[in-house]
């Protein structure tokens, strides 16, 4: 492959300048990889059981699915949500029911979060809805699933580890 076929134009990337072919491909992996995730809270839930969750709700769901225990501090490092914010996320979360404070048995002065029953059950009928339109959308193609697993859990693990740790930067969405 020439110089030349490695670049190619991609306006959305450097305002019309060349770029790499690799980087142009990662950059139309971020774009499917959000507009993906609009598509999936766009439409909702066919079951009336479930209950809807804002990003941010979603984000502190998922991490007590495998921390189901855990006190807010740890929760806001590891969903990059200010505290501020994740107490109102949590404030409307035990309005919902999903989640619950208890006294941390380790320090009498601290909480830890539990999710309830509810919110066990409502992440697994949301998660199920998840699959089955993103499943239908793929026609149920499954051939490169387990490697486009593999490389998504690697960038997201990757993205983590990366995190800027002060907030001083913009983010690049609001929720």
């Amino acid at each position: 492959m020439t110089e030349d076929q490695k670049h190619q134009m991609d306006p959305g990337l450097t305002g019309g300048a060349a770029v790499p072919d690799d980087e142009r491909r990662w950059a139309e992996l971020a774009d499917l990889v959000l507009i993906i995730s609009r598509e999936i809270q766009f439409r909702g839930y066919t079951d009336e059981r479930a209950i809807p969750l804002s990003p941010s709700e979603g984000m502190v769901m998922r991490h007590l699915q495998n921390e189901p225990a855990a006190p807010p501090s740890r929760m806001a490092a590891a969903t990059g949500l200010q505290r501020t914010n994740l107490s109102t996320v949590l404030r409307s979360l035990e309005q919902k029911g999903l989640i619950e404070r208890r006294a941390d048995p380790g320090d009498g002065r601290g909480v830890t979060v539990h999710t309830t029953e509810l919110g066990r059950t409502n992440y697994a009928l949301v998660r199920r809805e998840w699959a089955a339109a993103v499943a239908s959308a793929a026609g149920h193609d499954t051939a490169n699933l387990d490697a486009t697993l593999a490389l998504l859990a690697a960038m997201e693990n990757g993205l983590t580890r990366s995190r800027p740790q002060n907030r001083a930067r913009r983010p690049a969405t609001r929720q």
